[in-house]
C-alpha cells in the first residue's frame, strides 16, 4: 500500500525514479494545466516532436525513454509513464492520401505505435526493474451512436487505451 495522494508520489516515496514522457498538450508545461501531471514526476518531457502532429512521435518517445533508461543505474527502480500521442487526432498522416481521421487512420496509428515499441521493450528487459504505463489520453468516436471526435461524453471516448506492465529482465548478458 502506498501512503500518498497519488501513484507517482507513492512510488517516488518507495525509491522509484519517476519519468513522464508526454505527448498531448496536457503535458507541454506551457500553462498551469500542462504542468499538473508532469509536475508530479522526477523528470518530465514534452516537445513538439513527441506531440500529436509529428508522424514519428512514438518513435521519438520510445527513443527518449531508451536514452533515459540507459542513463540510470541498473539497480534504480523506475516508473515510466508515456502518453502516446500518435493515437490522438490528427492521425490521418498514418494512411497515405487520407484527408480526414477515421477508424482506418486510427487503426494505422495503432499499428505504427506497435511497430515502434520494440526498442523500448528491449531496453526495459536489459536494465532491470521498471513499472510502466503506456497510454493514450482518451478514446475517439468515429461514428459510434452518431458521434465523431473526442470532446464529448461517450464510452468510446471515456475508455482510455492503455497498458501497464513490468517486463522481466533477460537473464542472458
Amino acid at each position: 500500500m502506498l501512503d500518498a495522494p497519488d501513484l507517482v508520489t507513492g512510488l517516488a516515496g518507495r525509491g522509484y525514479h519517476t519519468v513522464c514522457i508526454g505527448g498531448t498538450g496536457f503535458f507541454n508545461q506551457k500553462n498551469p494545466l500542462g504542468r499538473v501531471l508532469p509536475g508530479l514526476f522526477s523528470e518530465a518531457h514534452w516537445a513538439p516532436e513527441l506531440g500529436v502532429t509529428d508522424p514519428r512521435s512514438t518513435e521519438n518517445q520510445a527513443s527518449l525513454a531508451v536514452k533515459i533508461l540507459g542513463a540510470l543505474p541498473r539497480e534504480q527502480r523506475v516508473f515510466l509513464f508515456i502518453n502516446v500521442s500518435a493515437l490522438h487526432q490528427p492521425n490521418r498522416h498514418y494512411v497515405p492520401g487520407a484527408t480526414e481521421d477515421s477508424k482506418a487512420t486510427q487503426a494505422a496509428a495503432l499499428a505504427y505505435v506497435d511497430g515502434q515499441l520494440g526498442p523500448l521493450f528491449q531496453a526495459l528487459r536489459r536494465r532491470g526493474p521498471a513499472f510502466c504505463i503506456v497510454c493514450s489520453d482518451h478514446g475517439t468516436a468515429y461514428g459510434e451512436d452518431g458521434y465523431t471526435g473526442h470532446r464529448l461524453g461517450h464510452p468510446v471516448v471515456w475508455t482510455v487505451p492503455y497498458g501497464e506492465f513490468v517486463l522481466p529482465v533477460d537473464s542472458a548478458p
